[in-house]
């Protein structure tokens, strides 16, 4: 549960920023009708509190050579020890670790169901999948299966949540 309240006005200051990170205070201040310090207060305090946690550019995958989008589920050892017999340290936090290094992972999700973690892997082409794979993910000692599905295409892609 969130222990701070989001008025109508931050609200819109979020949507603003959504949309354009890169906008001026005095221009955030201008589309919320408030003077541009108390816009400020308002947006340092969304940042403080973690509702804003940072800005970033958007890079389009395939004009970078990105352009095989996997969504690939994996499913881990869940008994027995850990790779290199380290004590207290289970299957899904040696997994969690190595995904950090993992370039081509751009997202991960711990899931319910048969399979325990999503994965939203960017890469090449086929190719580049292919070695990703085999090289890294399988060779993971605490993976034990993989499933993998590709995007045709991409109707809807936003990084924008949902201000209610």
């Amino acid at each position: 549960m969130a222990n701070f309240e989001l008025d109508a006005i931050d609200r819109r200051i979020l949507a603003i920023l959504q949309e354009n990170g890169r906008l001026s205070n005095q221009e955030i201040a201008e589309r919320v009708n408030l003077s541009p310090s108390p816009c400020l207060r308002r947006i340092r305090r969304l940042e403080e509190i973690g509702v804003i946690r940072g800005y970033v550019a958007l890079l389009d995958a395939q004009k970078l050579g990105l352009d095989l989008l996997a969504y690939v589920n994996v499913r881990l050892e869940k008994r027995g020890p850990t790779a290199g017999g380290r004590e207290g340290v289970t299957h899904a936090e040696l997994f969690r670790a190595a995904v950090q290094a993992w370039p081509e992972v751009v997202a991960c999700h711990a899931m319910t169901g048969d399979m325990d973690f999503l994965l939203r892997v960017q890469v090449e082409d086929m190719a580049h999948f292919s070695r990703f794979v085999q090289d890294q993910l399988l060779h993971h000692p605490s993976v034990i299966d993989v499933k993998s599905s590709f995007s045709l295409q991409t109707f809807k892609e936003t990084t924008a949540l949902p201000i209610l």
